[in-house]
């Protein structure tokens, strides 16, 4: 099953007044294991930013003014969501955005869910928290994701956060609050283990840097608490 979790930052809130799409940002899941496959673009909407939408997540026209047209990118986002389930907080609003960029854009598909199927997390939540406040800092607070380095909003910082949430709220395994390290850029399936009766697992190979950067977390874990219980079981104390 190959899901894409996705999200989106707007000039304003609306389509129907000319609001546009500034960011997008999605994450490939594959049998609900992330793959590292990421697409994620800035967006020149070629118009002003709202205030209230500039305080949620702070991409200003200035930063946006070399950033590539939605015309330009439109391809290859398609490519990256074909065929999949897109896992979306609240769909009709992304939905809608895109779609209306399609259309702003000529393109000869209607709609991104001609070639793809919608998945919508709100609605989810709803069903399963009826009468609750089901956001997406709600959720995460209800199923202990760690979302303190979102002091801002950010289309695939949200993304990242999302696909731990949906993963919990669907019973499947989360990164128990390590959504917000950055993920592998690629997935090493060469030699995927083999498990009677599932799925092949890929495998990612951690980089230098990204080993540096674990054992750096651990120290700072060890500093603070005064043990790290990872540690002490791959040493063997």
């Amino acid at each position: 099953m190959r899901q894409v979790v996705l999200d989106t930052e707007t000039t304003g809130l609306e389509p129907s007044q000319g609001h546009r799409i500034i960011e997008i940002g999605a994450l490939e899941l594959v049998d609900r294991q992330l793959t590292g496959r990421q697409f994620h673009t800035y967006i020149n909407p070629e118009r002003d930013i709202e205030e209230g939408a500039l305080e949620v997540h702070g991409i200003t026209e200035e930063f946006l003014q070399d950033k590539p047209r939605f015309a330009e990118i439109a391809d290859d986002l398609l490519a990256f969501t074909d065929g999949a389930e897109l896992v979306i907080h609240n769909a009709p609003f992304d939905i809608g955005f895109i779609d209306n960029e399609l259309s702003l854009a000529g393109h000869q598909q209607a709609s991104i869910t001609d070639t793809a199927g919608v998945l919508d997390t709100l609605e989810l939540a709803r069903d399963l928290h009826p009468g609750q406040r089901n956001n997406l800092d709600a959720l995460c607070k209800r199923y202990e994701v760690d979302n303190s380095s979102r002091t801002l909003h950010g289309a695939l910082l949200d993304a990242e956060i999302l696909a731990d949430v949906y993963l919990a709220m669907t019973g499947g395994q989360v990164d128990l609050g390590l959504s917000l390290e950055t993920r592998p850029s690629q997935a090493d399936d060469e030699h995927p283990l083999e498990h009677a009766g599932h799925p092949p697992v890929l495998v990612v190979k951690a980089s230098p840097d990204e080993i540096a950067q674990h054992d750096a977390r651990l120290a700072d874990i060890e500093k603070q608490s005064g043990k790290c219980l990872y540690r002490q079981l791959v040493s063997g104390r």
